[in-house]
């Protein structure tokens, strides 16, 4: 049996433990998401955005003044209170720029992690997926959270979506509103988006503004686009990203994503059998930042006793984390 402890000031150290299991053979995605509430912890980041978790983490609540969250039974509308707090300002900034309200998609688990499915990235509390289909003028029901899809901005050949066009009728004004809006927040680092969209953004802004560097051509993304915000302030375990290396609206770039990643696709040799993919490893408890497994053992938000702010061993940082103003926006005109 493998143990390690929670200290709380002023009280005895609190054994938690962990079977030698969890550190080895079982993947972290079944630890983190079985847990179905947040770290009752001092909001923190620690690891990077495909491999980390989150502490103190707050959920999105399933219905604002001008979003609804989809998807409810994911349990996967938790982050950092810093980018619940931007969605929610992204809600209300959105309707300057004629985007009705927001679907939000999938945040992260409780308590980040590997997800159980989908996302390789989204564990650290720092991401958010919005769909590119405005709120409707009344409240989905939770079937309907469940079951619609959102619209692609894919244009149709022969009946199925194509990866090399754009639907113009579909990607409107207001969507490249909605992503501009989110780009010119301070905090963001990147925005993902479908190769196309990002090309469309690139043809209607030739003046290459600051915001559209933060705007990434990324695989999928053309019906959500993805959201993604720096290590907040205090969260001295995250770890960032490196810096976005150039505009990518340049013809190398615009090739590599027409002519490589969804060019012609290569047909196999006669008689020549294609090699069969290797399955994906697991991440396991093990190979998470260590603080991991305090924010995994730690007493949850739904009426559990707390953890006390700055016990927490792996130096916790203490107080709560200042949420910043996210009306503060680039002085460029919407």
């Amino acid at each position: 049996m493998v143990q390690f402890k929670i200290l709380i000031s002023g009280a005895l150290a609190v054994p938690l433990a962990l079977t030698s299991v969890a550190y080895g053979a079982t993947p972290a995605k079944n630890l983190f998401g079985a847990k179905r509430d947040g770290a009752k912890m001092t909001p923190a980041v620690y690891g990077s955005y495909a491999k980390g978790c989150v502490a103190g983490a707050e959920k999105l609540a399933d219905n604002g003044p001008n979003w609804q969250a989809m998807r409810l039974s994911r349990n996967r509308h938790w982050a950092h209170p810093e980018l619940i707090s931007l969605v929610e300002q992204l809600s209300v900034d959105g309707k300057k720029v004629g985007w009705n309200g927001l679907l939000v998609g999938d945040l992260t688990q409780p308590r980040g992690g590997p997800m159980t499915s989908g996302h390789a990235s989204h564990q650290a509390g720092l991401d958010a997926d919005v769909w590119l289909t405005p709120m409707p003028n009344r409240r989905l029901s939770n079937k309907e959270r469940e079951n619609i899809s959102a619209t692609s901005m894919l244009a149709s050949r022969n009946g199925k979506l194509t990866n090399q066009k754009l639907d113009k009728k579909r990607f409107t004004s207001a969507h490249a509103g909605i992503i501009r809006t989110a780009a010119r927040y301070r905090n963001v680092e990147r925005i993902f988006v479908h190769p196309t969209i990002k090309q469309e953004l690139c043809r209607q802004n030739p003046d290459r503004p600051a915001w559209l560097k933060k705007v990434r051509a990324q695989f999928g993304h053309h019906y959500h686009f993805h959201i993604r915000i720096g290590c907040p302030a205090g969260s001295t375990g995250c770890k960032p990203q490196r810096r976005v290396p150039s505009m990518g609206c340049d013809k190398a770039t615009m090739d590599y994503w027409f002519k490589v990643a969804y060019g012609p696709r290569r047909k196999p040799k006669p008689g020549v059998k294609p090699k069969p993919r290797k399955p994906k490893r697991q991440i396991t408890l093990a190979q998470l930042p260590r603080q991991c497994r305090a924010v995994l053992a730690a007493p949850g938000t739904a009426g559990t006793p707390a953890v006390a702010a700055g016990a927490v061993a792996y130096q916790q940082p203490t107080g709560r984390i200042a949420t910043p103003s996210f009306r503060a926006i680039e002085g460029v005109a919407q």
